[in-house]
């Protein structure tokens, strides 16, 4: 288990978060490419409709390079009920290994890649999700938060 990498950014009504304010809880971090986009909104609707379940287990918070305002909207458009974080400079997101070369349309380019972590309430990263899929992603974190928290890790 690695030490998650500390951040202070603002989220999508510009209140700002460190790592600190989430020490001795479970923390689901996860990083995401763009607001609005297909995959985006799948993974974030899955978060939100699952908050119920995760809420008792852990808290959520999204990661991109959009803007807080992007944010705000995107929380209100589709009644996002967790915090969406802006790291327009994507240092945490580099930080956090999700920052990568990525491919569209045949141009190469570098961007967020879907990437999740539990951080346990010591700070730990105790699991990683690299490339997730959209779709199932919420239930996935919901089982294993639930295995981990069993477990003591």
């Amino acid at each position: 288990m690695k030490q998650a990498p500390d951040f202070n950014l603002a989220d999508q009504d510009g209140k700002m978060h460190s790592l600190a304010d989430y020490s001795s809880k479970w923390l689901v971090l996860y990083f995401y490419p763009k607001d609005n986009t297909p995959g985006c909104t799948t993974e974030a609707c899955n978060f939100r409709d699952a908050r119920a379940d995760i809420e008792m287990l852990a808290a959520v918070v999204g990661v991109s390079k959009d803007s807080v305002a992007s944010h705000k909207r995107f929380s209100e458009k589709y009644h996002l009920n967790f915090t969406l974080l802006s790291d327009p400079d994507h240092k945490v997101i580099e930080a956090y290994d999700s920052w990568k070369p990525k491919k569209f349309m045949g141009k190469e380019f570098l961007g967020t890649v879907r990437n999740t972590y539990i951080i346990n309430p010591a700070g730990k990263i105790v699991k990683e999700y690299i490339g997730v899929d959209p779709k199932i992603h919420a239930e996935q974190i919901i089982a294993d938060l639930k295995q981990l928290q069993t477990a003591g890790k």
